[in-house]
């Protein structure tokens, strides 16, 4: 099927909105699409900045009923006669006016539009299908507290529409910047997700759409606006200096594929519109493999079902605890000396030798480093992890591993810590070291191939961890753990400021997006390390075949580990100079693995302790 995204600008003038997104929507049927995706409030303008204490987007809830459409209205009967014209599926997302239990009919509008009282209005996109019919409307989950002024947000749960081009599910601007919207709508089957989106900034097209794309297994198509995102009028009446760079829609309109590799995109803020061709169902031509996409779809290279890795069960439980123990916890930190360091200096070492030799390596490092942290990767002694199936050298390993425990713990300083996984009665666990041997273990809490003998946990174990000039709370999660955002969402609601992640990666996506996405959408530092690993990308085909060297090559990919960093706070951290918008808004810093020793400064003062429920 063809897909095709869109971006253009809009105005306050509703008129003249539909007449660019009628503009738009002829543009795009020249490729002939099977479906067409258009960004988010096509009728009207919003944008998520405050112009003054006296002026947001809107004057008044008039302004905001106003700009908003009927159901039934002439706007959208006009976008469901473009479906049937161009014969092709049209997302098209909107405000709508809503009554307390249900639609109104435009008698029923006009009624309460010369009346005082005005109805609910929410942030809806709606699917219409080549005969012209609305056959799916969904409502934005997660509503700005500028967007909560003005509008209403969905209870209902998410639904995924089956259509004869796959299966489809809607998002609405930030839900793609979580992950829990795109896996409600993976878990009911959805192949392709809709993304309409209003924003200024560059982190959901950088980075949060191929993590959702990637972690879901399914295709991720999105629309973005251009242009003013507030009104001129508005700037006129102040200060020219309000439409600055937050003020302008970023573009950046794309389609995406399952393995987070971006198929079509328009790189400017400009009016346009780009396409794709994609199979929701195909054979790869070089392995002969068929591969869908979904999430029942998903493998992990050594073979194992992600659907299988997920424990709903183990997340809801995990999480009642928390809010259980959080009013207590409060209570007994108050007067107590529990500051967080402004700094904290993190190391990974990542040593080319394995066994009795990787384990000597280590501790003459540790010797020369006075790193508060010391980040190892998973069973990191040990080059080729498949002789640890058979039962003998496991036996062998956990002997290794309490020798590492020994002669580590002999060498490390007070307040320094080494993070790495070991097998210990029989259990595959993240540990972390003091000078005094074992501070704290963190069992592998979901099932890999890799680890099919070992045990998993049921409890997630959150440290307090002192440091020279403070204290830190951190989690630990090794194998597979990391790649699974519920369990690091719990880990963030339990407080912490620090991920640790021993772990050997499979998929170069794992570091290009999952766990920067997993950083910045919940506000803390991961330091995480791997084993080096080569990666085949795609064939690099040249045009210039007459050249005598033209081959079809694979590029390699080298892919390791990396320290993830928050951007700084400046009213958290007042001695650093605020930084001039960058066009991102949440972005982390980031210092990637390389050779044998990485090193950082990490900020966990800047971590986010204080997490909606």
């Amino acid at each position: 099927m063809r897909v095709a995204v869109s971006q253009f600008a809009t105005t306050s003038n509703t008129q003249k909105n539909l007449a660019s997104c009628i503009r738009m929507i002829n543009k795009m049927a020249t490729c002939q699409p099977s479906l067409v995706v258009l960004p988010e409030y096509c009728n009207t303008l919003f944008s998520n900045t405050q112009i003054s204490n006296a002026h947001s987007c809107y004057a008044d809830h008039n302004q905001a009923w106003d700009e908003a459409l009927a159901i039934d209205g002439p706007f959208l009967q006009a976008i469901a006669e473009q479906a049937i014209k161009h014969n092709c599926f049209i997302v098209i997302n909107v405000t709508l006016r809503r009554d307390q239990v249900g639609y109104l009919s435009i008698n029923e509008q006009d009624s309460l539009s010369r009346s005082n009282n005005k109805s609910n209005i929410s942030v809806t996109s709606c699917l219409y299908s080549p005969l012209g019919k609305l056959i799916h409307q969904e409502d934005k989950q997660r509503l700005s507290v500028l967007e909560s002024n003005f509008f209403i947000s969905s209870v209902k749960v998410s639904e995924v529409v089956t259509t004869p081009v796959g299966k489809l599910g809607l998002l609405i601007g930030s839900d793609g910047m979580t992950f829990e919207a795109s896996r409600e709508l993976a878990l009911g089957g959805a192949q392709l997700l809709c993304n309409s989106i209003n924003s200024f900034a560059l982190d959901q097209s950088h980075l949060h759409d191929p993590a959702r794309a990637f972690e879901n297994n399914t295709f991720l198509a999105t629309a973005n606006k251009v242009g003013a995102l507030i009104s001129l009028n508005l700037t006129q009446e102040h200060s020219q200096d309000l439409l600055n760079s937050v003020d302008i829609g970023s573009g950046q309109s794309q389609i995406v594929s399952p393995d987070g590799k971006v198929l079509a995109k328009l790189n400017n803020n400009e009016e346009g519109y780009v396409f794709a061709d994609i199979e929701l169902s195909a054979t790869d031509s070089m392995t002969e493999i068929r591969k869908k996409c979904g999430l029942n779809n998903k493998f992990r290279p050594d073979g194992t079902s992600l659907i299988t890795q997920l424990r709903p069960q183990l997340y809801q439980a995990l999480t009642v605890a928390i809010k259980k123990t959080k009013q207590i916890n409060k209570a007994l930190l108050q007067g107590s000396d529990n500051q967080v360091p402004v700094t904290a200096n993190v190391a990974i070492f990542a040593t080319y030798k394995s066994n009795e030799q990787a384990i000597e390596d280590v501790c003459q490092y540790i010797e020369n480093n006075l790193s508060d942290i010391i980040q190892l990767p998973e069973l990191f002694f040990i080059a080729d992890k498949s002789i640890i199936n058979d039962s003998a050298q496991r036996a062998h390993i956990a002997k290794l591993s309490q020798q590492l425990i020994e002669q580590v713990s002999a060498v490390l300083r007070p307040f320094q810590y080494l993070c790495t996984s070991l097998v210990i009665k029989e259990k595959h666990q993240a540990v972390l070291i003091n000078n005094e041997g074992i501070l704290a273990t963190q069992q592998q809490l979901h099932f890999c191939q890799r680890y099919q003998w070992t045990k998993l946990g049921d409890e997630l174990n959150i440290i307090e961890l002192p440091l020279e000039k403070g204290k830190i709370s951190l989690a630990m999660l090794t194998a597979d753990d990391a790649n699974i955002p519920e369990i690091v969402k719990v880990a963030t609601l339990a407080g912490i400021h620090l991920l640790l992640v021993p772990f050997d990666i499979q998929e170069p996506c794992e570091v290009d997006y999952s766990l920067l996405s997993r950083a910045a959408e919940n506000r803390i530092c991961i330091v995480a390390a791997s084993r080096e690993k080569n990666f085949a990308n795609e064939l690099l085909t040249e045009p210039t075949t007459h050249n005598i060297y033209y081959k079809n090559k694979v590029k390699v990919q080298k892919s390791t580990g990396l320290i993830a960093n928050l951007t700084t706070q400046a009213g958290l951290l007042p001695q650093w100079r605020k930084q001039k918008f960058n066009g991102y808004i949440n972005q982390p810093l980031v210092k990637l693995q390389y050779g044998k020793i990485t090193k950082a400064v990490i900020h966990p003062i800047a971590a986010c302790t204080e997490h909606s429920d």
